[in-house]
């Protein structure tokens, strides 16, 4: 049976018939930047679009302090202000006091002290990398860096990139996020990827212009991608599932509002 072709035109009109209460896009951008810990943004939208936090916003400065420092690479003052946070976050989680710890090294290779950060990785990191292989295989990939003088021209240079910074700060946002009983994740990211997985079963049925995750039509005229379930009964993706995919909804932007 030939699949239904809807045009872009016919598509649209489909998606306006669909109602959605704003108060519910307001409560999912509250969310968002209550969970990513954008305290200012979240006041001015709390004040411009009256939709409750549900939370006292001074509480998210703490943790906006430490993804600051994190993502500005001052590694050990985050360390310092997660401890004064609660110790138990990083006591506990193991993974977390690693990663923090290569992101560390990362810096001291990014500032070219090839002396301290040789030292700090046979003193801090070695001993985790022998009791665990990933930590180890993780600590090789970072310290193969210095086997390139131009660091940009490594094959793992990516680890210099400022999203490298950024996803060591979102894993101790989540961490500090889940010792406060709070969601670890933004409701706005797991409604986009359970949106990517609709359309990807909706694509076994009909051809259709796809939303992708900025929010623009790309048209499907080729049918599902090979990564696309062969079976319209595949589970769809939990909200705890781990995705290939970012997703970033920029808060600074003038459309987000």
């Amino acid at each position: 049976m030939a699949k239904k072709v809807y045009t872009k035109e016919e598509w649209e009109k489909k998606l306006k018939e669909v109602k959605i209460d704003r108060k519910n896009i307001n409560e999912l951008i509250m969310n968002y930047l209550i969970v990513e810990g954008y305290k200012d943004a979240a006041e001015k939208f709390q004040k411009e679009s009256g939709t409750n936090p549900g939370i006292d916003l001074e509480s998210i400065k703490e943790r906006m302090a430490i993804r600051l420092a994190i993502q500005s690479g001052n590694i050990e003052g985050g360390i310092e202000k997660v401890n004064d946070l609660n110790p138990e976050i990083l006591e506990t989680n193991p993974d977390l006091i690693f990663h923090l710890k290569q992101q560390h090294l990362i810096e001291l290779i990014r500032e070219g002290d090839i002396d301290k950060a040789l030292k700090f990785a046979q003193e801090k990191l070695a001993p985790q990398g022998e009791a665990n292989s990933n930590f180890l295989e993780d600590l090789e990939k970072t310290m193969s860096l210095l086997a390139f003088e131009d660091h940009t021209k490594s094959p793992v240079s990516s680890l210099l990139d400022h999203s490298q910074r950024q996803k060591t700060a979102s894993e101790v946002n989540a961490a500090i996020l889940i010792l406060q009983s709070q969601e670890k994740e933004p409701k706005l990211t797991t409604l986009l990827k359970l949106l990517q997985w609709a359309q990807q079963q909706a694509s076994l049925k009909a051809t259709f212009p796809q939303l992708t995750t900025s929010g623009r039509f790309q048209n499907n005229t080729s049918g599902p991608s090979p990564s696309t379930p062969s079976s319209s009964t595949a589970a769809p993706p939990s909200p705890s599932a781990s995705s290939s995919s970012s997703f970033v909804v920029n808060p600074v932007s003038p459309a987000f509002y």
